[in-house]
């Protein structure tokens, strides 16, 4: 069963007097449970894709639905809630507040919503992170692959329906970025969370049960 569908979505930018179809016509739908990898060249509409689909940008056209309900054209504080309550997002640059614990910065979007924290899901949370000695420090004390952990850990403390993760290993080293899709694997399985990746990265796209290829804007593969 579709969780996510997307239908006739296009995302169009206008520079001077040129238009650029940076998304066109894509149609698409997603399963829930499923981990699939989005992957193109620099340019190709991949990561814009990615933010269209979890409401982070609003299409100039077509339809996105969530659990067959149409969201492409809710007024913003509506938006605002789908996406704290639903969906989760990793970055490439990580996102944490500097000011802020990575516990303090993991329980955002939990007390965004005004709920009391689950101690018991987060701290099984932070073991399978491998971060429980690193939420009461400071961004500032963690390395990259520690960052990327708490941002995960962010990203799902709501426990969302769809992950959305774009380039997430983008800053990392081999072993950091082989070790973060490794948990985002784990997560998949365990949870039964949605995964939509954006990568470059060949070897990590193949590491998806389905790889979409986008050129010039357009579904090709």
């Amino acid at each position: 069963m579709a969780i996510l569908e997307c239908r006739n979505l296009s995302k169009i930018y206008a520079a001077a007097e040129t238009k650029i179809a940076a998304v066109d016509d894509v149609s698409l739908s997603f399963e829930e449970g499923e981990f699939v990898a989005i992957t193109g060249k620099s340019g190709s509409g991949k990561s814009t894709l990615l933010h269209l689909l979890g409401s982070l940008e609003r299409p100039t056209s077509g339809e996105i639905l969530y659990d067959n309900k149409n969201f492409a054209k809710l007024g913003d504080n509506k938006l605002s809630v789908l996406r704290r309550r639903r969906f989760g997002f990793v970055f490439q640059s990580y996102n944490l507040v500097d000011e802020l614990t990575g516990y303090e910065n993991i329980i955002l979007p939990v007390m965004l919503d005004r709920k009391k924290p689950d101690e018991e899901y987060l701290k099984n949370l932070f073991e399978m992170l491998d971060i429980s000695d690193r939420v009461s420090h400071l961004p500032a004390a963690m390395s990259g692959g520690q960052k990327q952990r708490v941002a995960i850990a962010r990203a799902i403390a709501n426990r969302p329906k769809i992950l959305f993760a774009d380039e997430p290993t983008g800053n990392l080293d081999s072993k950091n970025g082989a070790e973060v899709i490794r948990l985002l694997h784990e997560l998949n399985k365990e949870f039964n969370i949605t995964v939509i990746l954006v990568t470059h990265d060949a070897q990590i796209a193949n590491s998806a049960q389905r790889i979409l290829t986008i050129e010039d804007g357009r579904v090709v593969e």
